[in-house]
């Protein structure tokens, strides 16, 4: 059984930062495409960044320059570098394993 588990989420102030983790379990997890994805209230899910596995990444413009997105295989763990946050980043932050399986997402609000 896959399982995601996402952590790291929290209250921060605009021009903070967090790092959000996503531990894998029940997978292969090097071999596979992994994505943070987030939806704020009364908007559709959206794509934040996403790493194939051969290290290469993807970011939506929208936090170009401002997140990172990476993975440790020994670990089997997704991370996402979130800095200079904008009130307009608050939302439930989802990891996300391309054969389909989501976590069980983590608030970040960003609010003074």
């Amino acid at each position: 059984q896959v399982q995601l588990v996402e952590s790291g989420g929290g209250l921060v102030q605009p021009g903070g930062s967090l790092r959000l983790s996503c531990t894998a379990s029940g997978l292969r997890f090097s071999i596979y495409t992994m994505a943070w994805y987030r939806q704020a209230p009364g908007k559709q899910r959206e794509l934040v960044a996403r790493i194939l596995s051969g290290g290469s990444r993807d970011y939506a413009d929208f936090v170009k320059g401002r997140f990172t997105i990476s993975r440790d295989n020994a670990k089997s763990t997704l991370s996402l570098q979130m800095n200079s946050l904008k009130p307009e980043d608050t939302a439930v932050y989802y990891c996300y394993v391309e054969i389909g399986v989501w976590g069980q997402g983590t608030q970040v609000t960003v609010s003074s």
